[in-house]
């Protein structure tokens, strides 16, 4: 009986191993399409040709300067916000979680909108910097009103002081909108979610931060499984929750920090991808992680690819196409099966 079962158990860790592979493979043809299509058609022998040998023609421009930069940056903010996700399922516990609760994007929002207003930033390489503190201070914020009174900071308190902050800062942003409609228009763009106009700057620029933040998520896994079973018992077998909910804290805010300053608000991708995930892998962290990096920005980059093909020769924000896309799927998976629990 006992061979059965750790032969079970076997096969189970191979069908994930596999699963991996295939979602790499899958993430690589993407990319690759990512480079391939756009509002110019480009031949896929000429496609590939310019991709290794940059002879200065108009297609190798677009190539080098336009796509792949996007493809790249959809790369980043995929991965950066399926984790943040993860991550935020896993410290609330609760499999609806999402980055947003800790105010993340409206930090971000509120920044840019101050920015346009006040200090007349009119560039995405301007909105970069301006979104990034927004989102950092308002995570700090969230957390130090979260970590108020005894128990100290709670995924109840993070999560209520989260709404708090992002109520209060969403306000203050139609605030501005109102009162001056060139911020609006200008603020509108970048609002949508989109990956369109970033050149590789924006890539370098914050390329720093979604490294350390990818690396602190992924170094998480095995305190993260302990949390799910309850602080008393992670504490128990040696997890040091406090330092574990900082450390997770300080990876969403570097990652979606990151992922909102170079492409805007992208609903969904953090909410969902983590939750699919774990109907195919399970409840393991070790194994929830690596898979959210494949399939989220399989999404973000498939979702891009998509909104410029289908209403060529303009095209579709990427946040738009993933919140056509992921809302229906997001909707009938709640109603086919119960909240899986954390």
């Amino acid at each position: 009986m006992a061979g059965v079962t750790e032969r079970a158990k076997t096969a189970h860790r191979a069908g994930r191993a596999l699963g991996l592979v295939v979602g790499l493979a899958a993430l690589l043809v993407v990319c690759a399409l990512s480079i391939w299509f756009g509002s110019k058609d480009i031949p896929f022998a000429e496609t590939w040709n310019v991709l290794w040998h940059n002879d200065g023609s108009r297609d190798a421009v677009i190539i080098h300067s336009v796509r792949i930069p996007r493809t790249l940056l959809g790369l980043l903010v995929g991965i950066a916000l399926g984790l943040s996700g993860a991550l935020m399922q896993a410290l609330s516990r609760n499999p609806l979680a999402e980055p947003g609760l800790l105010g993340v994007n409206a930090g971000g929002s509120f920044a840019v909108v101050v920015g346009i207003s006040v200090f007349g930033v009119g560039s995405v390489s301007g909105y970069v910097w301006f979104a990034f503190l927004g989102a950092g201070a308002a995570t700090v914020i969230v957390y130090l009103l979260g970590a108020t009174g005894r128990s100290g900071p709670t995924p109840d308190r993070l999560i209520m002081a989260g709404a708090a902050v992002s109520a209060v800062l969403y306000a203050l942003v139609r605030v501005f909108i109102l009162m001056d409609p060139l911020t609006f228009n200008q603020f509108r763009f970048w609002n949508v979610g989109s990956l369109s106009g970033r050149q590789m700057d924006t890539v370098t620029q914050l390329l720093p931060f979604f490294v350390v933040g990818i690396v602190l998520a992924l170094l998480l896994a095995r305190s993260l499984n302990a949390l799910a079973l309850g602080d008393q018992t992670a504490t128990a077998l040696g997890a040091h929750i406090g330092r574990t909910r900082v450390v997770g804290v300080l990876a969403v805010t570097l990652l979606c920090g990151a992922a909102v300053a170079a492409a805007g608000p992208i609903t969904f991708v953090g909410l969902a991808v983590p939750y699919v995930v774990r109907l195919i892998t399970g409840p393991d962290q070790r194994w929830i992680l690596p898979y959210t990096v494949l399939i989220a920005p399989i999404l973000v980059i498939g979702s891009d690819v998509l909104g410029r093909v289908i209403n060529q020769p303009s095209e579709l924000q990427v946040g738009v196409v993933t919140a056509f896309i992921g809302a229906p799927v997001f909707i009938w998976l709640c109603r086919r099966r119960r909240v899986t629990k954390l």
